[in-house]
């Protein structure tokens, strides 16, 4: 199968750049995980749908929105009740999990070749966040493999943290170049690197 083009175009120029005079405060790049899944249950049958997801990929979800976890690359979180987005480096997880899922169960998206994975990692990450999103990125208030579902602007965005200085936003492929523009300046302050 065919690399897929990367949304981000020109905009993604490698490299470091703004003010790095202190270090880099940030690393910036581009995930291209092989799969991005969202499931969804139907009233009252989340925990028949946490089992499937764990019978497809291991992962062992915990109920509720927010909650998550990343383990051997895959990760997983709850975003709204009852809908998970499951991301695996792997390509074929929206088949194992429709395998999985029961009809009745709820329901399977794939949503691998419209959304893009932006990485934001290192000792400044939580801070130029910050700048984008009304959320609190501290560790206490934001654990290890949670997530969360925001906005930026109108452009909608889900955040997990899979580092301890480190976050996954995965956004529409069609705002991507735009969001990615404006982390770069939001980053210029404290020095960014483009992996």
């Amino acid at each position: 199968m065919p690399e897929r083009e990367s949304p981000l175009g020109t905009a993604l120029r490698p490299g470091s750049h703004g003010n790095f005079a202190d270090g880099i405060g940030v690393t910036l790049s581009e995930q291209r995980p092989g799969s991005i899944v969202q499931v969804a249950a139907w009233p009252g049958e989340e925990r028949a749908l946490l089992a499937a997801v764990k019978s497809a990929t291991g992962l062992v979800l915990p109920d509720g929105a927010g909650g998550g976890l990343v383990k051997a690359g895959k990760g997983a979180f709850g975003f709204a009740p009852g809908r998970f987005l499951v991301v695996d480096e792997e390509e074929g997880l929206a088949a194992k999990l429709s395998a999985a899922v029961a009809a009745e169960t709820g329901t399977v998206t794939d949503l691998s070749h419209g959304r893009t994975a932006i990485r934001a990692a290192g000792p400044k990450a939580e801070w130029v966040l910050a700048k984008f999103f009304a959320i609190d990125f501290a560790l206490p208030a934001f654990p290890m493999g949670s997530g969360r579902s925001t906005v930026h602007h109108d452009i909608f965005a889900m955040i997990q943290r899979t580092g301890e200085e480190q976050f996954d936003i995965y956004l529409f492929r069609s705002f991507a170049r735009s969001f990615w523009t404006a982390l770069c300046h939001g980053a210029e302050e404290v020095g960014y690197q483009v992996a």
